[in-house]
């Protein structure tokens, strides 16, 4: 069949994307879905960093790639051997397929599967196969086996969730990579308990979630930092009982001083080597810093080992929010009825697939939080 799609040629692209343009909307051959594969009619999707490292160079990958890894739609077609979905069901997609077979998801560890990790890597469905091929005949690569950036992708049954109807597309969508992955990793990585304080460097869509599901597992200190006052509003409306300014002077000082000597759990969210490091200092003595964020893969980070033994301190690294997809969607989808995870309130607006290279200059510039094409 023949689609509409995002298609990224090369990277990495020089700025402003509204006049470069690293993503055109392009006539693509989509093929059929292979067995264990969905055909979908992409609703949302969702712009994230993670798309974006990808266009400046930041995460490199094959091309020509279609982007878009957080997304939901409906089921418009099943391949051979899918005997558990139905045409018409509405499904949000996992950016990592797991097998349900390897060590790491016998292990309870979907987000490490071996297999998901290797097809990913090359830019292929977890079958191996790619199913995009561009109008000069060239086969396109998959971004984490979603590629949502398109009116319909062919999508591996590993990769989806099935959900409620009644869910909005657009606010679904959130939850296959910015809640997944924000409130896994306070629920999942860092486990943390009632009562217990929690920090968040690092305030995009997944920080935020990270804040709102502080505030759902009960932490009773809830600190947000930022470079955007604006977003440090938005966190204290989401439930930070303290924001800082990250540029501001001593700003480690001010948070261990306002926090009797540092958090009980750190997370950073920014992506960002220097953000990483303000995480760990703002950690208290026996506590947890864990990092969400996909640093430029050249970059590092100087930390004194011996804080690691004197003071029993954890330094954890969370992907996809430690989460297993079927698992974890639904039960925060649930508590995004009941209320206690807006995420709605992520969501900064709505656009065309047309006006997609300018929204990313938006998130680049970090004046919004979570923009998603819808179709």
């Amino acid at each position: 069949m023949q689609i509409r799609a995002a298609v990224l040629r090369s990277s990495p692209v020089a700025k402003p994307y509204a006049e470069t343009k690293p993503l055109t909307i392009e006539t693509m051959t989509l093929a059929p879905p292979g067995r264990d594969e969905v055909l979908v009619k992409i609703a949302a999707a969702g712009l994230c960093h993670s798309d974006l490292s990808v266009i400046n160079g930041d995460r490199p990958r094959q091309t020509p790639m279609v982007l878009g890894h957080e997304a939901a739609g409906v089921v418009a077609e099943l391949g051979a051997g899918v005997d558990d979905l139905a045409v018409g069901d509405h499904v949000v997609m996992s950016f990592l397929p797991t097998c349900g077979h390897c060590l790491s998801c016998l292990d309870g560890r979907a987000q490490l599967c071996e297999p998901g990790q290797k097809s990913n890597g090359a830019g292929t469905l977890l079958s191996g196969a790619r199913r995009l091929t561009c109008d000069d005949g060239t086969d396109a690569y998959h971004l984490c086996g979603v590629s949502g950036f398109a009116e319909y992708a062919v999508i591996s049954r590993r990769s989806i969730i099935k959900i409620d109807p009644e869910m909005p597309l657009t606010e679904a969508a959130l939850f296959g990579c910015a809640v997944m992955t924000g409130v896994g990793t306070v629920v999942n990585t860092c486990q943390v308990k009632p009562g217990q304080s929690v920090a968040v460097v690092g305030l995009g869509g997944v920080g935020l979630a990270a804040v709102m599901g502080a505030l759902a597992a009960g932490a009773e200190r809830i600190v947000a930092l930022d470079l955007s006052p604006q977003k440090l509003e938005l966190a204290r409306s989401l439930g930070a009982t303290d924001t800082f300014l990250a540029t501001a002077p001593d700003v480690v000082d001010a948070v261990r001083e306002a926090t009797s000597g540092g958090v009980d759990h750190a997370v950073e969210m920014a992506g960002s080597a220097q953000a990483l490091e303000m995480a760990y200092k703002i950690t208290r003595r026996g506590g947890v810093t864990a990092t969400a964020g996909l640093a430029n893969p050249n970059a590092r980070i100087s930390l004194p080992p011996v804080h690691l033994v004197a003071e029993e301190r954890t330094l954890k690294g969370s992907y996809m929010g430690s989460c297993v997809p079927p698992r974890d969607i639904p039960r925060y989808m649930a508590l995004f009825r009941r209320g206690r995870l807006p995420v709605n309130k992520l969501l900064s607006g709505t656009g065309p697939l047309e006006d997609i290279n300018a929204a990313f200059d938006k998130l680049d510039r970090g004046e919004v939080v979570r923009h998603v094409i819808t179709f």
